[in-house]
């Protein structure tokens, strides 16, 4: 292979200087990492078989009046229970080709290209990620990331490895009547995914819905959060929570989607050791590869410990 073989030493070492920039840069720009990473809810964890969360449901209620010597129900609370997640794997490859480094010779030019290698594996590994909290984790024949679609957007389905539809109170709340959008169909959803003042605390659509709930409003007054705003997302209040669009969500004339997230439930977990973690460049001509290559590798899943916090609807624009 062309090329100085000390630049395996010189290309990792400056890959792994990046690494940590290369995390902040993957929870910044879209909006629902961003957001979950600002709420803690992105956690690392040391490993194990599988993920636990642990959860509450149908608290067995002891609790009521009583009079003299009445026997008090001891019944114990046996509604704790929990949910199991597997690790799912992702990864990006930086590879710099033989003809590639030839074209670059010498240390600062392999390094100029070694950057614009790396954003392309950033904007790859934000991008994905991204796209498959959005689905259904059955992408990739199954590989994908657990997402919104499977944990929000479908009832009755097993997740976490409880099923729905034999435990009900596990569904989450949904509006599926891809009605056109109104303010009293998004209220109906948001009070059904709230207990008291546990409520959604992000309400994620697509561009349209972002833009017809923006015509329901009231002329000239628009209300923002200023900490989505501060961060360079455009959101509009419904009720005391923003709502923000993400390209993600394609438009979809006769349903589309419209999340409201109670994040306090949702936590995407991180494997530490093993969350966007840089390999060494290694040559490839052994397998008779003509290119120097490292991996970006993240173990993780997308968790939720209480689904009938979290609400779905769908409608027209």
């Amino acid at each position: 292979m062309a090329g100085n073989p000390d630049f395996n030493a010189i290309l990792s070492t400056t890959l792994q200087n990046y690494q940590p920039t290369l995390v902040d840069n993957i929870f910044k720009d879209l909006v629902l990492l961003n957001h979950m990473n600002s709420k803690g809810r992105v956690q690392m964890e040391e490993g194990g078989t599988s993920i636990v969360e642990p959860l509450m449901y149908a608290v067995n209620g002891t609790a009521s009046s009583y009079s003299g010597y009445d026997a008090i129900d001891l019944t114990p609370q046996d509604g704790i229970s929990a949910a199991n997640y597997q690790w799912k794997q992702m990864a990006a490859s930086i590879a710099i080709s033989g003809i590639e480094e030839a074209q670059n010779r010498g240390t600062e030019a392999i390094i100029k290209l070694l950057n614009a290698k790396i954003m392309q594996a950033e904007m790859s590994v934000k991008s994905d990620l991204n796209g498959m909290l959005y689905s259904d984790g059955t992408g990739n024949g199954n590989k994908d990331f657990n997402g919104l679609g499977n944990i929000v957007a479908t009832v009755n389905n097993t997740v976490g490895g409880i099923d729905a539809s034999a435990n009900t109170w596990w569904n989450p709340y949904q509006d599926v009547t891809a009605s056109t959008l109104s303010l009293a169909d998004m209220g109906k959803v948001y009070n059904n995914a709230s207990k008291g003042n546990d409520v959604p605390d992000i309400i994620v659509t697509n561009e349209d819905l972002f833009s017809k709930y923006e015509s329901l409003l009231t002329q000239n007054v628009r209300y923002q959060d200023v900490a989505k705003a501060n961060a360079g997302f455009q959101n509009l209040m419904f009720k005391q929570t923003p709502l923000v669009f993400d390209l993600a969500l394609a438009a979809d004339a006769s349903a589309a989607p419209m999340y409201f997230l109670n994040t306090k439930y949702l936590k995407l977990v991180g494997m530490n050791g093993h969350w966007f973690n840089t390999t060494d460049f290694q040559s490839g001509t052994v397998a008779g590869i003509d290119a120097r290559y490292a991996l970006v590798l993240a173990f993780g899943e997308l968790t939720c410990s209480n689904r009938s916090r979290q609400g779905y609807l769908t409608a027209n624009a």
